[in-house]
């Protein structure tokens, strides 16, 4: 019997099964306001029927000027939380654990959508904004970002604190700081982004600083009984850049501050990164920080067969795995595939009974 299919208990949450769904921008956003719409409750809300045992919401910006496009979701106001709220409650009803990632997409900001005309940054006349950034480093093809003041950081903690609190009250169970694929917290840990003489530049514990001030923040504020999830891009795919040592060190690092679990990922940071693709390619990335670090790790990267993700659990080189466009294709995947191993889930929507493998 797989243990893909058995739950996993973190803190006071208990996950039903080891099939999540992964961190999804949708760039639906309607008004620009940050506030979710129906395609949100749809979207996330299938994979929660479709038996998924977590569900990561979107990057969701803790801050206006924190959102990857204008069309992003966010979470720094009330009206934001209530609109998550709704959201919350149909995926607690079908079962699976609603999650939420907080990010800040710094230099990565104010940009197009992906199938806007459009490339690059928005510019203020069409509703973007400058982005911030460790430094006043472009990502390639954008404009260049204001470096943060010293002064100013105390306030990107105060920003992921406050999110954090209306995430809870708005029903989360679960709450992921965003630290990967280039955008804020990742470039401040990078030394390609972050050239920083301050108490948050140079040195890897240095670089760490403010990931590590929010974990400890965050987790003074929410209490002991929510998880708490840290994503990290493990290697930027480049030379001289961020990697898996680090990687694993820091990871040890925040859970020593307060996190709990880690969900592994790669890239984004630069655009000249030079990855070799295949099934489960960043697979080794978490078993190896799962091991250095000592703590729980999930993967995430072409994962789309069901003994394929059951073999990596199985094996231990991860604790769950993260299924992103896997899922776009096929929303019930965590039901089909526990028909195809075998297992007997008793979370199968009674609407869809007729349609249980037998």
């Amino acid at each position: 019997m797989s243990r893909l299919f058995d739950p996993l208990v973190i803190r006071s949450v208990e996950i039903r099964n080891r099939v999540w769904a992964a961190p999804m921008c949708q760039y639906s956003v309607e008004r620009e306001d940050g506030v979710p719409v129906d395609w949100h409750l749809v979207n996330l809300g299938g994979f929660a029927r479709g038996g998924a045992g977590l569900v990561l919401t979107e990057a969701t910006a803790v801050s206006p000027e924190g959102r990857i496009s204008p069309q992003d979701t966010g979470i720094w106001n009330d009206e934001q939380r209530d609109a998550w709220a709704r959201i919350v409650a149909f995926i607690r009803s079908q079962g699976a654990v609603p999650a939420i990632q907080l990010a800040h997409a710094g230099r990565k900001a104010s940009t197009f959508r992906p199938w806007a005309a459009q490339r690059g940054t928005v510019p203020p006349e069409l509703g973007g904004w400058q982005p911030v950034a460790p430094s006043a480093i472009a990502f390639e093809g954008y404009a260049q970002p204001r470096a943060l003041e010293t002064a100013e950081l105390a306030g990107v903690v105060e920003a992921f604190v406050a999110a954090a609190l209306r995430a809870i009250a708005g029903g989360f169970e679960v709450l992921e700081i965003h630290a990967a694929h280039g955008y804020l917290l990742h470039e401040f840990l990078s030394p390609l982004s972050n050239r920083r003489t301050d108490a948050y530049g140079g040195s890897l514990e240095n670089r760490a600083r403010l990931l590590l001030e929010i974990v400890r923040a965050v987790r003074a504020e929410v209490g002991e009984a929510v998880p708490l999830f840290v994503r990290f891009s493990a290697t930027d795919w480049a030379d001289d850049g961020w990697d898996e040592t680090q990687t694993a060190i820091v990871a040890g690092w925040a859970a020593e501050a307060g996190a709990d679990f880690f969900d592994i990922s790669a890239g984004g940071l630069v655009a000249h990164q030079r990855i070799t693709v295949g099934p489960g390619y960043q697979v080794p990335l978490t078993e190896h920080i799962r091991a250095a670090a000592e703590v729980q790790a999930s993967a995430v990267g072409l994962i789309t067969e069901a003994r394929q993700a059951a073999e990596i659990v199985d094996s231990g080189r991860a604790d769950a795995v993260l299924l992103a466009r896997e899922l776009l294709r096929d929303p019930n995947f965590a039901l089909r595939a526990a028909g195809e191993l075998g297992v007997d889930v008793d979370y199968w929507p009674p609407q869809y009974l007729r349609a249980r493998p037998r």
